[in-house]
Parts: C-alpha cells; sequence; structure tokens
C-alpha cells in the first residue's frame, strides 16, 4: 500500500488521461530535481513494474493457483442468525456424502482463539474464539467440512443439522447504546467496549465559548475491502510443520497467530504469499475460517484448500468505516479556527477484531488535519452490535476524520460568507510552523500545506453544460499518518506488535544483488521500488536485482508487514541502512586490492575504480567472487558480502494532500456524478511516479466509491443486504494528478507513505461539491455514502420539488 513514485518537480502536473500534460502553474524549473538525481539512475526514474509482467501474462502467484498432490477442499458452514446460540450443531449426515474426510464443529476447536492485537482503555476482551456456539453475527463460521472435492464439499456443508436459540438482533449503534438493549457480551453489563477522552481536556469549554459554532451528526456508512483475489489458504502439514500458502498483507503476523492457536512453536510454521491480489487492509490478519482450514491439515495431514466465495464476502471479510460523528467546530469573528471536538462512536461489530477500536482512534487522533487549532480534542467510544466485527479498510480512520472535519469547515464558510479555499488558506499550518506535535498528539514532520492548497486551486476547472442538473466544486485537505513506528510508541499506543522492519542484502558471487525484506507485495509495486532503492544505493545495474518478498522462511521477520503505508517509508529505510554498510565493505576490499584510499574510489559500469583513473579498477564480480572465497580480505573483514540491517523509525512520518472534486447532481433523482477530480500529494521523496500515480488514482477510485455508492446495509433483524455497488467507469472520471516532494527527515532516504493518501480526500471533497450544488441541503449534507435515494430524500424533506 505504500510504494513510493519517482521525484517530480514540485508544482508539476501528471499526464492527464487524454495524454495531455499540464504545465506547471509557475514556470519555473526546480533545482533539486538535478541535484537529486546527481549519482541516483534508477530512483526517481519511470521504472515499469517488474511485476507486471507476470501480473498481465496469467503467471502471477495467486492462492487460487496453488496445486498440491492430493489437496482436499473445505467449505466454511456459518450462521444464518444475527444472534443466538447454537443448540445443535450435529454432522452425523455429513459422512453420508462420499469423499467426505473431516468435519470440524466448536467442541474440536474448543480453546483456539484469535489475539486482539491492538487494545482499546479498559477493553475487556483481548481474544476471540475460532468457534463459539455463542452467535453475534450471519456469516459466523460454525462448522468446517472438508471433503476430496470442492463439490462434494459443498453438498455436505448443507447436511450439518444446525438449530438455534435465537435473540433480538442489535443494528447500529444508536441501539446498542440505547437503555433495555440486548447484550451481545451479558457479563460485560454493556454494549461499550471502551469510552475514553483524547486531547485537550478543556476543549468542550473551548468550544462553548467561541463566537461562532458549527455543529453537524455525521453517519459514516459500512464499507468493503474488495480486493481482485479473495481470500485463501491452502494449507499442509508434513512432519510436524505447517505450510500456510495464503492472501496476506502480513505473513508473519499470520504465522505467529496460527502457531499460537493450534499451539505449534513458530518455527514449526511457515506462510508463504505470493502476489496476494490486493488486500486494502481486508488481508492483514488471520481469520477463523483461516484457522480452521489449518487445523483441518494437520488433523488430516493432507493438503486442504479454501477459497472465500463471493456470498460470503460481505459477512466474512471484515469491512470497516462504519461510525457515528457528533463534531463541533468553533471559530472567531474573524473566522480563525479556536477548537474541534468530536464525539466519535465506532461499530465494533460482534466484538473487537484483530485491530479493535484502532481504526476510530486514529479518526479522533487525525482530526484536527493539517489546520491550526488552539484546542482540539474527541470522546472516543467503541460499541458491539450484531453485524460483522469491523477492522482494517484502505485509510484506516483517516476518509472518516476528513469527511467530518472537511464538511464542518465548509460549512462554516457558507454561514460566515467565506470563501472555503480562503478560509481554510487562513487556518492550514505554514512550512516555517513545522515540524510541531497536533493538539491529538500527532508529530508532523515536513510540508507546505498551503502550498498545495494553491497548487489545486489553480488546477480546478469547472464544468459548464445546461442538462438541467445543478453543479458544485468541493476542496478537501488532508495529512496522512504513514510509516507506522516507532516500537516502543506502538506499544504505549496498546498494540501488541512492532514497527521496525529489517533488509536482508546481499551481493552474490557473480554480482548479482539479492534484497530480502518482511514486507509484502500486494500489487502495490514494493518489488520494484525496493530493486530502485537497492541498485542505486549498491551502485549496480537495476536487472542485477532480485527482491525476495512474502516467505517466513526466508524473508526477515516483520511484525505487521504491508499495511498503513509502510512498506517502503520502513522496509525502504531498513534498506538503505543495509546498503549503505554493503557498499561500504565492497569499497574497502577494492580499496585493500588496488591499495588506495577508500574515499578515492567509487562504483561506476559495474566496477570499483579510482576516481580520475578509470585504469585502476575492479570488477564488482571480482570484488564478490574473492569476499565469498575469503581471499585477499582487509584485515578483520569477515568473508562473503551480505548485510543485515534493522529500522526502526523514531517516529510515523507524514504525507498530506488536497483534493477536489466537481459534481453535478440530479435534482429528479438525486444522482450524483463526479465529472471532475484533481489532486495536490506530496509523499516526500519519491522513487517511481507512475506507482505513485497508481497508487493515487486507485484509492480515489475507493474512495469515490465511499462517497457516493459503497454501504453494507442491515435490515432490522441483522441480516445484509447483499447488493453492494462497487464504482464503475461511469462513478469515476479522468483524475488529475500533481505531486509536490518535501523529504521527510524521519526516514532515510526521505521516503513517505502514499498507499492511503488518494481514499482519505474524495468523500470529502464530494461532499463538499454535493453541499455547493444545493445549498438548501448542505447542512444535512452529513453521510456517506450520497445515494440517490439519500440524496433525493434530502432535496424531498428540504421542501424542493424533486419530480
Amino acid at each position: 500500500m505504500d510504494d513510493r513514485g519517482d521525484e517530480r518537480a514540485p508544482g508539476r502536473h501528471d499526464d492527464g488521461p487524454d495524454g495531455q500534460r499540464d504545465e506547471r502553474p509557475d514556470g519555473q524549473r526546480d533545482e533539486r530535481r538535478d541535484e537529486r538525481r546527481d549519482g541516483q539512475r534508477h530512483v526517481g526514474a519511470r521504472t515499469p513494474r517488474r511485476e507486471d509482467a507476470r501480473l498481465l501474462t496469467g503467471r502471477a502467484r495467486y492462492v487460487g493457483n496453488v496445486r498440491l498432490p492430493g489437496t482436499a477442499h473445505a467449505v466454511v458452514v456459518r450462521s444464518p442468525i444475527a444472534h443466538g446460540r447454537l443448540t445443535r450443531c450435529d454432522p452425523k449426515d455429513v459422512w453420508t456424502v462420499e469423499g467426505v474426510l473431516d468435519v470440524i464443529i466448536p467442541a474440536d476447536a474448543e480453546g483456539m482463539r484469535l489475539p486482539c492485537v491492538t487494545l482499546g482503555l479498559g477493553q475487556l476482551q483481548t481474544s476471540y474464539p475460532v468457534l463459539d456456539e455463542a452467535i453475534r453475527y450471519v456469516g459466523q463460521p460454525l462448522a468446517l467440512v472438508v471433503a476430496r472435492t470442492p463439490e462434494a464439499a459443498a453438498d455436505a456443508a448443507r447436511l450439518v443439522d444446525l438449530d438455534f436459540e435465537e435473540l433480538p438482533a442489535v443494528v447500529g449503534v444508536e441501539r446498542a447504546l440505547a437503555d433495555g438493549a440486548p447484550l451481545l457480551h451479558p457479563d460485560w453489563g454493556t454494549n461499550v467496549v471502551t469510552d475514553s477522552v483524547l486531547g485537550d481536556p478543556d476543549c468542550e469549554e473551548a468550544v462553548a465559548g467561541a463566537e461562532h459554532v458549527v455543529e453537524l451528526a455525521f453517519s459514516i456508512g459500512r464499507a468493503s475491502p474488495h480486493p481482485i483475489e479473495p481470500r485463501g489458504v491452502v494449507a499442509s502439514f508434513t512432519d510436524g510443520e505447517l505450510t500456510v500458502r495464503t492472501s496476506t498483507q502480513a505473513p508473519h503476523h499470520v504465522r505467529d497467530h496460527a502457531a499460537e492457536a493450534l499451539g505449534l512453536t513458530h518455527d514449526r510454521v511457515r506462510v508463504v504469499t505470493g502476489d496476494a491480489g490486493g488486500g486494502f487492509g481486508g488481508k492483514e490478519h488471520l481469520y477463523p475460517d483461516e484457522a480452521l482450514v489449518c487445523l483441518a491439515a494437520t488433523r488430516l495431514g493432507v493438503p486442504v484448500a479454501w477459497t472465500e466465495s463471493p456470498g460470503d464476502r460481505l459477512v466474512a471479510t471484515l469491512p470497516a468505516r462504519a461510525a457515528v460523528h457528533r463534531a463541533r467546530l468553533a471559530l472567531d469573528g474573524t473566522g480563525r479556527f479556536v477548537a474541534l471536538h468530536a464525539d466519535v462512536v465506532g461499530d465494533l461489530g460482534a466484538h473487537p477484531s484483530n485491530v479493535g477500536i484502532s481504526p476510530f482512534a486514529v479518526t479522533a487522533v487525525t482530526l484536527p488535519g493539517p489546520y491550526r487549532f488552539d484546542r482540539a480534542g474527541a470522546r472516543l467510544r467503541g460499541v458491539v452490535t450484531t453485524t460483522t466485527p469491523t477492522g482494517s479498510y484502505r485509510g484506516f480512520g483517516q476518509p472518516e476524520a476528513t469527511f467530518t472535519r472537511e464538511r464542518l469547515i465548509d460549512e462554516a464558510a457558507r454561514r460566515l460568507g467565506i470563501d472555503p479555499v480562503e478560509l481554510r488558506l487562513r487556518n492550514l499550518l505554514g512550512p516555517d510552523e513545522l515540524p510541531c506535535t497536533t493538539r491529538t498528539w500527532q508529530p508532523y514532520d515536513s510540508g507546505d500545506y498551503p502550498r498545495a492548497l494553491r497548487v489545486l486551486r489553480d488546477l480546478v476547472r469547472p464544468v459548464s453544460r445546461d442538462d438541467g442538473r445543478r453543479r458544485g466544486i468541493g476542496f478537501s485537505c488532508h495529512v496522512e499518518s504513514t510509516g507506522l513506528g516507532p516500537s516502543m510508541e506502538m506499544k504505549a499506543m496498546g498494540m501488541l506488535a512492532g514497527g521496525f522492519e529489517t533488509a536482508v542484502l546481499r551481493m552474490e558471487p557473480d554480482a548479482s544483488v539479492v534484497v530480502a525484506s518482511g514486507v509484502a507485495g500486494i500489487g502495490q509495486g514494493i518489488e520494484t521500488a525496493l530493486a530502485q532503492l537497492a541498485a542505486d544505493r549498491v551502485g549496480v545495474e537495476l536487472d542485477r536485482v532480485r527482491v525476495v518478498l512474502g516467505d517466513t522462511a526466508v524473508t526477515p521477520y516483520s511484525s505487521i508487514g504491508s499495511i498503513a503505508s509502510r512498506s517502503l517509508a520502513v522496509g525502504g529505510g531498513a534498506l538503505i541502512q543495509a546498503a549503505a554498510r554493503l557498499r561500504e565493505k565492497i569499497l574497502a576490499i577494492a580499496a585493500h586490492r588496488l591499495e588506495a584510499a577508500p574515499g578515492d574510489l567509487e562504483i561506476a559500469g559495474a566496477a570499483v575504480r579510482v576516481k580520475g583513473d578509470p585504469r585502476a579498477s575492479l570488477t564488482l564480480r571480482e570484488i564478490a567472487t574473492s569476499a565469498w572465497r575469503g581471499w585477499d580480505l582487509p584485515e578483520g573483514a569477515s568473508p562473503g558480502l551480505e548485510e543485515r540491517a534493522t529500522y526502526d523509525p523514531s517516529s510515523s512520518t507524514y504525507a498530506y494532500g488536497a483534493h477536489a472534486a466537481a459534481v453535478a447532481v440530479d435534482p429528479e433523482t438525486g444522482a450524483v456524478e463526479v465529472e471532475g477530480y484533481w489532486v495536490v500529494n506530496d509523499a516526500g521523496v519519491m522513487v517511481n511516479p507512475a506507482i505513485v500515480e497508481g497508487q493515487l488514482r486507485g484509492a480515489v477510485a475507493q474512495g469515490i466509491g465511499m462517497a457516493l455508492t459503497e454501504e453494507i446495509v442491515y435490515t432490522g433483524d441483522g441480516q445484509p443486504v447483499t447488493d453492494y455497488l462497487l464504482p464503475t467507469t461511469r462513478e469515476v472520471p479522468g483524475i488529475h494528478v500533481v505531486t509536490l516532494e518535501t523529504a521527510s527527515p524521519v526516514t532515510p532516504g526521505g521516503m513517505k507513505g502514499v498507499g492511503e493518501a488518494g481514499t482519505i480526500g474524495p468523500p470529502a471533497a464530494i461532499g463538499n461539491a454535493v453541499a455547493a450544488a444545493l445549498p438548501e441541503i448542505a447542512d444535512r449534507v452529513t453521510r456517506t455514502p450520497l445515494t440517490p435515494e439519500t440524496v433525493w430524500r434530502l432535496l424531498r424533506n428540504a421542501g424542493a420539488q424533486p419530480g
């Protein structure tokens, strides 16, 4: 999720979808571009992604392509009710189906649990069972059936005899908080998992004393990750060792949890992932159904395969976003921001998931965004409901915070009669104020937030057509928390994981280079970006670098893998450090052989030579071969050319951006069309521009889905409505991208993350555009998604005549 793009001149525009290149607004040339490229041939280049050759020719390494001899097939039996108790789970009829090999029911998995890795204040539940007779959501796993063929497993799964004692459903946080609401976990005595206050304790007093206060209630729809490859597992158990081939963002995370759940030592579990087919947060941990597949493999001693069915995805893969915010923005008479406060109530679903309350906590702490406030704070509550547990999704709480804050700002501008861009510019933190720590403890590192908005303002072009629709333009600004770490801060936040990354860099005897990293490739281009870094930092050609990812047996330990826009910022930081050590050793060996000082040498053209005297040189292959033979080494040098470096960042990094959307709204139907979209983004020092632009465009498409079409809706009895509308090419217009560059002072190499940036701005920009187009309902544009029905009802209730 966090690959980089190349360095671009600040303010220079990306090629638009029509192939036209925009000109830089100020017409100036950025001298830093040439300066940074000095000695770097690959970092900053639009290198084609090396992953694409296999992805586009049908040779991708997906779990669904794994074929092991004698593989059996599993089907998960899921609950058809939202709340109750399983009173009977009788598998005897299952054995009448030819080819059935095993049936796992709750009694067979007693004691198997998975951890809540991130814990909220006062959280009573710190783990959850893989199978449970207490039912709290439709789709909860109740049993696993394994047979020789997928068809036999599916037939047999329908024969598990189930009976239930049904209880009332609890859908929505308002219902869960109501007096007399059924309790999902009666021993808790409440449906509230955690309740805490963040930021300034006197924030509400500052709001109450302000000259102007805008207060709105926001509802954020439940959205679901939708990777191109569904979740899947092929587990095999041989000689006491479990090998799990799975589509995951975090192989070591999965290994640790599988080992603990099954009672195996960690060295007896190997997790292998291939191309992963996208993750978006939905594949960052081990799920109960996946743990059951592993259990079946250990019981049977044959490989067991399972792939999530399309019908199961909306009830099985963890969704996210679902929350209610009651928020207030306070301003003085000049439009200066005084305070910002939100009451954030997050819908945790049936129980705290692997990430628990943390997406909603991120909403609370990122609420101030790029603005200056005297006071800022939030009350944060997590509530359980009889719905699928919520978890990670690209953006991880930040789109929700941005939607709430930016809608408040636009509503304040409307009420005060101030241009919304001007109001933002008055209150944005300036570059001279960075680094700084926000009122909610976020240590912003570097950037020029006002510049991003000014560049964006100059890009936007309104659409003018006389077709009966009403048009508006909306803006939003954000800061993106990236490069998750450091480890001790994660511990203080209640995360049972570390934030460091390790890189192992080896030059083989033939001078080819192998990079091993614990981060995972999930379609984000990290394999290419790491190769570019290694090629430049070591001084070899790009085609001489191979990157190894996604195998816990051969890659260094990564506690959390490729999440939180951290793969390159942290994994790349470790690689840069390892490359510096490897380069230093190569030069030391060459200096010893050439009888020169290391500082007088350079690596160029696959050789190490004396500067100014190319005749005094050794090829890299000569140096590498002698190093691996232990020949002619400096005193104290060990044989071989392999270096290992671990980078635990001193802080997270903070990218930022500004978005704008132009919309057309049909007042007769409520349909919203995004006619134009513009992005200005700064992700620090970039490595590959094509990757950055792809990350931004893909994420914007997901943000448009959150804004307009995507939502999992439940009936009153807890049944999910399975219509889930992903955005199509009609909903996603051409996206114009501009990149700025401000190096992070935190990360080696100056990189920041970019993987989630595109998702953060669209709901707010589109919401503001709809409000601008329909001022009569502007103060009621407070929910996502803005479906045609939602907009139509708002217009009707406002007294408009929508036809």
